[in-house]
């Protein structure tokens, strides 16, 4: 290695972090410290070659669109995952002599993230706990509140029938209650369902997704579309999770993606069931700290997910949409 012509440049090769500087044009200028962890290449291998030349698949897609968005004057923030370790990235415009370039760093925080592994701890404990509550007051609104007004409609059956010999103004004002009382039971009956996963093990997960894309349609301007494959065999604590899950990535397309279509498919695959939602919106990149979607609903889907044995990944590219997928893992 030769010496190096600065301090700086001294500091820079001993660092422990690895860091990087492109060229405009998306050549790799200089890159120090080891790369693998972040490009999966060595040194030798990138130094002189494009993001194209040098990357490959999606990683070079995401780099190239992270190259652009820098170029374009923003810092980023990511967060990136290599084997068990865990990498905070910065990556930000860089001028110099009249050039412009884009420089990056990348420091392992696996040690600092104890903290942030406790707090998920804690939240997942806390969704385990709404779960329960949900439960329980959707079985009150279900045993309680929904017998008693159906009862009550009864009654009013009965008083109607009553009164239609003696008074038939008052008999059609005791329907016009019945016609009230229906649709409060339509509303108890569809917010108890709401509340309670174990519904989608009754029903089935055909029926839930539709009753879900029922509902988002009357606030959603776009085409929402469900395609279950009808053979497929789920069991209820899949097919459960599927539904918690779809609800989560299909309230997160309808609010944040500015999309115009979402569809949600669930087919059979070589390793068993896979559903996926893709929508056609604006997309994120997923490693964005700042611009990601790493919130409490990510964190609901991991949740239900490994509760039912699934692996889940969200993918998605600025301009090209998102698609969440949970599926049976590998063998």
């Amino acid at each position: 290695m030769a010496e190096p012509a600065c301090l700086s440049d001294a500091f820079v090769e001993q660092s422990t972090h690895c860091s990087w500087v492109f060229r405009e044009g998306g050549e790799f200028e200089r890159v120090s410290g080891d790369p693998l962890p972040v490009f999966q290449k060595s040194a030798a291998e990138l130094v002189g070659r494009t993001i194209a030349e040098a990357l490959e698949g999606e990683l070079a897609t995401e780099w190239k669109s992270r190259l652009e968005r820098a170029l374009g004057g923003e810092t980023l923030l990511l967060r990136l995952r290599h084997g068990e370790a865990d990498w905070a990235v910065v990556i930000f415009p860089v001028r110099f002599e009249g050039r412009l370039y884009v420089g990056g760093s990348a420091l392992e925080v696996t040690a600092l993230n104890a903290a942030e592994r406790e707090l998920r701890h804690t939240v997942l404990g806390a969704l385990k706990a709404q779960e329960f509550e949900r439960r329980m007051f959707a079985k009150f609104l279900h045993d309680k509140v929904g017998q008693n007004l159906t009862a009550l409609g009864l009654q009013l059956d009965l008083v109607r029938m009553d009164m239609q010999p003696v008074s038939p103004e008052t008999a059609h004002r005791v329907e016009e209650i019945q016609h009230l009382l229906e649709g409060m039971m339509e509303e108890v009956r569809e917010y108890s369902y709401e509340l309670n996963p174990s519904a989608v093990e009754r029903a089935g997960l055909r029926s839930a997704l539709d009753r879900l894309a029922g509902r988002v349609r009357t606030r959603f301007n776009g085409s929402l579309r469900v395609n279950v494959d009808p053979s497929l065999k789920l069991d209820p604590g899949v097919a459960s999770a599927m539904f918690q899950i779809a609800q989560e990535a299909v309230e997160n397309s309808v609010q944040h993606s500015s999309c115009s279509a979402i569809e949600i498919a669930v087919k059979s695959t070589r390793t068993g069931p896979a559903m996926e939602i893709r929508d056609n919106g604006r997309g994120f990149d997923p490693a964005d700290i700042a611009g990601g979607r790493r919130g409490l609903g990510l964190l609901s889907m991991e949740h239900h997910a490994a509760q039912a044995g699934l692996d889940l990944s969200v993918k998605s590219g600025r301009g090209n949409g998102v698609t969440v997928r949970a599926s049976a893992p590998e063998a």
